[in-house]
């Protein structure tokens, strides 16, 4: 079995859920191209079947299969793999990429897609999965404290107030990593989401500031530690205090 982030000439490894055989080979064909390892999955079934040994870095989700939902997939993948999370899909609703994001994904694609614009996704959430710190080993993880919260940086773990531990999805972590390394002080939404460029629709950080509030504030519709600066971007207001583990 490999461990995760290890292919036999130490590629990432990408697994593709698409049922779609032509979509499928331009896929696997970009991927090829810039040295990403790749396994086609045909359905949702076939990629939780594979999932134990494949241990994939990264799995490209089609929201379209042939035997479950593709949000259905992501959220039981979510439950059992600390992979990356990207969304393909045709449909034209956004309410199911505002979905997807919920249940934890880490960016979205749409059909039909420039493939370099799918490499870049790729590259970005593989870039901003390795930047998170590592459960602690011989050493103490960094631990930030703020408004009677603990965050763990190292293993992604929130504790409230009222000593209630959560683990933090991977977008969840991320965010609030940037928002105590840089407390009062107003963030632009690209500084938020890794400096990728972010057209005026995009909601993937409105998504993520939403599922935060949800946990950390008492009243989400009247945030007191998230700010919205209205056309500037958002506002951690907390003192925080660093420890270690």
């Amino acid at each position: 079995m490999r461990n995760a982030g290890e292919t036999a000439d130490g590629a990432k490894l990408v697994a593709l859920v698409e049922d779609d055989p032509d979509v499928a080979r331009i896929i696997e064909k970009t991927l090829a191209d810039f040295a990403f390892a790749t396994v086609w999955c045909r359905s949702g079934g076939e990629m939780l079947r594979r999932l134990p040994k494949l241990l994939p870095d990264l799995c490209i989700i089609d929201l379209g299969l042939p035997d479950m939902d593709g949000l259905e997939l992501m959220r039981r993948l979510r439950e059992t793999s600390p992979c990356g999370i990207l969304i393909l899909t045709g449909r034209g609703d956004v309410s199911d990429r505002v979905m997807g994001l919920e249940l934890g994904a880490d960016d979205y694609v749409l059909k039909p897609f420039e493939p370099r614009e799918l490499v870049a996704r790729v590259r970005s959430v593989l870039r901003r999965r390795e930047a998170a710190p590592g459960p602690a080993g011989g050493g103490q993880a960094s631990v930030a404290e703020f408004a009677g919260w603990r965050f763990n940086l190292g293993n992604n773990t929130l504790v409230s107030p009222a000593g209630v531990e959560e683990l933090l999805s991977t977008s969840e972590a991320e965010l609030l990593k940037v928002f105590v390394g840089n407390p009062n002080r107003i963030l632009q939404r690209e500084q938020l989401m890794g400096q990728r460029d972010l057209s005026p629709t995009d909601r993937t950080i409105d998504v993520r500031i939403s599922r935060l509030r949800r946990k950390l504030e008492p009243d989400p519709q009247n945030p007191v530690l998230i700010k919205t600066v209205y056309g500037a971007g958002y506002l951690f207001l907390a003192t925080v205090s660093w420890s270690g583990g």
